[in-house]
């Protein structure tokens, strides 16, 4: 039986190392998000080319309906390696991104990348947090419930994310975690997930854009043909940035693909090898 071997630290800073020029690189023809699937490549060779986006009778279909497993047929989202959310994501308007950096926040983002994110919480088996979970090159599945939407994701430490749809409220004093507290409604044919309640131990993107426990995201998921997801990510810390703004990328349908086993364990030995400048 063939078995999928853990991810080693060391392997997470070949990754980040190896794909530093990916940075200064634009993106791909028709993809705002980059290089899509990078690091996994499954389900490319077999897409059919793009139709008209699948629908259930009052929304969209964004993965798999679980009232009718085979609806919209099997599959998966590729997800786009995004290293530095701004140089790799465009504005909504096609645009470059410019990120409002506060003088703290300016401050950390320039001493991460002078020590070549040898600190980065995913490098150490962290969940990603949000919006990095839709930039990190693992694929995800979408499942829409009656009052739910999980996201299952095969890398960034194998986790689910449940966004609520049931009406309810962020709680008053919600307790910091990876992920945060996810609401969600359509507005038209968009998702719109509002996500607080944060710890402060994820960063934004590989690149180390940081964020604080006041952090705000409100993503914007729209399905614009069969083959291709939009993410736009609204980002808002008082904190950190002196004004919200926002990061399009792309995910794309990888039909008939399953997700895999992934294991990153903490306390990896080769730590000591993830040294940095």
């Amino acid at each position: 039986m063939k078995r999928i071997p853990q991810i080693s630290i060391l392997a997470v800073a070949a990754l980040l190392i190896a794909s530093a020029a990916a940075q200064e690189a634009p993106p791909a023809a028709g993809a705002p998000g980059g290089r899509q699937g990078f690091g996994r490549g499954r389900g490319r060779a077999n897409r059919p080319p793009a139709g008209p986006t699948p629908r259930l009778p009052e929304n969209p279909l964004l993965g798999v309906n679980s009232g009718k497993p085979d609806f919209g047929g099997k599959g998966m989202w590729q997800v786009p390696y995004i290293i530095d959310m701004q140089k790799q994501g465009k504005t909504p308007e096609g645009g470059t991104v410019e990120v409002p950096f506060t003088a703290e926040a300016k401050k950390i983002f320039d001493e991460r990348t002078e020590n070549h994110s040898k600190d980065d919480p995913e490098g150490f088996c962290l969940p990603p947090g949000v919006p990095r979970m839709m930039y990190t090159p693992y694929p995800t599945q979408i499942y829409q419930l009656a009052d739910r939407i999980l996201f299952i994701y095969e890398g960034g430490a194998h986790i689910w994310r449940i966004i609520w749809m049931d009406g309810r409220q962020h709680p008053k004093d919600p307790n910091p975690t990876f992920l945060g507290d996810a609401i969600g409604h359509w507005e038209g044919d968009t998702l719109v997930v509002d996500t607080v309640g944060f710890n402060n131990e994820t960063w934004l993107d590989a690149a180390g854009h940081p964020h604080g426990e006041k952090l705000h995201v409100i993503e914007r998921y729209t399905r614009t043909d069969s083959n291709t997801l939009q993410v736009a990510a609204t980002i808002e810390d008082p904190d950190y940035y002196t004004k919200p703004w926002t990061v399009v990328t792309t995910a794309t349908w990888a039909p008939g693909q399953e997700l895999l086993e992934y294991i990153c364990q903490e306390n990896n030995r080769d730590l000591k090898h993830l040294v940095g400048k």
